[in-house]
């Protein structure tokens, strides 16, 4: 493996600096091919050169200075009603009693957003938990809060939740329909595979109800998009089944998360064997998902959808998110942390809503955090494509998915290529 290119699909060569691709004649990639092999670094560099395809570091090592704040994450109720022995959330009280985030909690969260907004900026505001829903007045009296204040700036805010689905009802719907809100419901399966990862606390199914609540979310979403998430575990690995039926029922996308870091691990977590049989069946779906795309039709599975998108833009970046960043999480207490899933967690502690943010604490997470100070990621040809993966996973658990990101990104690589040459206009802006 080189660190300086990846080739894949007989012909096409990805540059990770710049995440550039680019097709060679036969002669030119067999003598990468070679190099690479040779782990002949030098050699690399200057077919590299030969070919006028150096170029300066997109990237370097500096870390990112005071980021502006633009969008929040609020754990509007730190408690919930399914009893997910996976969830990082620890059941959604994130290890402290369970509690709801009072709403002076959630304006001051906001406003602290708020505060340096310029005209014409946009910034995004997430209601989480725990189940959020058990804190519904909350959700709604913040929201309006953000809109007057966005008003007042003359800047916009947009809203998302992520939801198990259970306490879900019509006027929600109306509600997130009325603010164009993006609706996220965690899914993990189809009946009895979903129940058996999601039941309520006393152990009972809650597939269908869940079905039966998003019914009318599906039918009436305009400006509201509602998507299906599916956490990943050894038990619930039947991905393209999934996909589809998710999708004929009405999902606007589909995306899939393999459970990297369960604390306690309940045997929820994805170790190489699941990983392998996950990367199968992810390659499955994007297969129907390419054979959809060259036939025009559309077939919203988001991990290869955004893939596709971030390959044509060649996005490159030294960090995987906007944690710690641009992006904070707010806990119901009014701490702030790198994103939601470090509520309540020292190793992401990153101030207060009072007092805001703690610019020592935030400086030195962006340092230590930058792909170019993580191990095995400077040496990896996906390291700005990647960017050292959740920072909350890495941290937890390690690096156990490097060989599975690798193997998506190497089959998206090759999905690419041939998109671009038998659907180029699936990349063409929408007008």
């Amino acid at each position: 493996m080189s660190a300086s290119v990846h080739l894949f699909g007989g012909s096409h060569v990805l540059l990770p600096n710049g995440n550039r691709v680019y097709e060679l004649d036969a002669g030119d990639f067999d003598a990468l091919a070679a190099a690479v092999e040779e782990s002949d670094e030098p050699a690399v560099s200057s077919i590299l050169a030969s070919l006028g395809l150096d170029a300066p570091p997109f990237v370097d090592d500096a870390a990112i200075a005071n980021p502006p704040l633009r969008a929040i994450s609020l754990a509007v109720a730190q408690k919930c009603n399914l009893g997910c022995t996976y969830c990082y959330a620890q059941q959604g009280a994130f290890g402290g009693p369970a509690k709801n985030m009072p709403l002076q909690t959630a304006i001051a969260a906001i406003d602290l957003l708020f505060r340096d907004v310029d005209a014409g900026e946009r910034v995004n505001i997430s209601f989480l938990g725990g189940e959020p829903l058990i804190n519904r007045a909350v959700i709604r009296a913040a929201t309006e809060h953000a809109e007057r204040v966005a008003d007042e700036k003359h800047a916009r805010a947009t809203f998302s939740i992520t939801s198990n689905g259970t306490l879900l009802t019509e006027d929600d719907g109306r509600f997130f329909e009325k603010h164009g809100f993006a609706v996220t419901i965690s899914l993990d399966g189809v009946g009895d595979v979903h129940d058996a990862l999601r039941p309520l606390k006393n152990g009972r199914g809650t597939f269908d109800a869940i079905v039966q609540r998003i019914e009318p979310l599906l039918r009436m979403q305009r400006r509201m998009q509602v998507s299906a998430r599916v956490t990943v575990t050894p038990r619930n690995l039947g991905l393209r089944a999934m996909l589809d039926d998710f999708l004929a029922r009405g999902f606007h996308s589909v995306g899939f998360s393999p459970m990297l870091f369960a604390p306690g691990d309940s045997g929820g977590e994805m170790h190489a064997a699941d990983l392998e049989r996950m990367l199968a069946n992810l390659i499955e779906c994007g297969d129907e998902f390419r054979r959809r795309v060259v036939a025009g039709e559309r077939y919203a599975f988001m991990n290869a959808a955004n893939a596709m998108r971030e390959i044509h833009r060649g996005t490159h970046r030294p960090y995987p998110c906007g944690a710690g960043a641009s992006y904070l999480g707010v806990s119901a207490d009014g701490e702030l942390a790198a994103c939601h899933r470090f509520v309540g967690d020292d190793l992401g502690a990153m101030g207060d809503v009072t007092n805001g943010v703690d610019g020592a604490r935030q400086s030195r997470w962006l340092d230590e955090r930058h792909v170019a100070r993580q191990e095995p990621c400077r040496s990896c040809w996906a390291r700005y494509m990647c960017s050292g993966s959740c920072h909350h996973e890495a941290m937890h658990r390690g690096r156990a998915a490097c060989d599975f990101i690798r193997g998506w990104l190497h089959y998206c690589l090759e999905t690419y290529v041939g998109l671009l040459r038998d659907r180029p206009d699936y990349f063409e802006p929408v007008s």
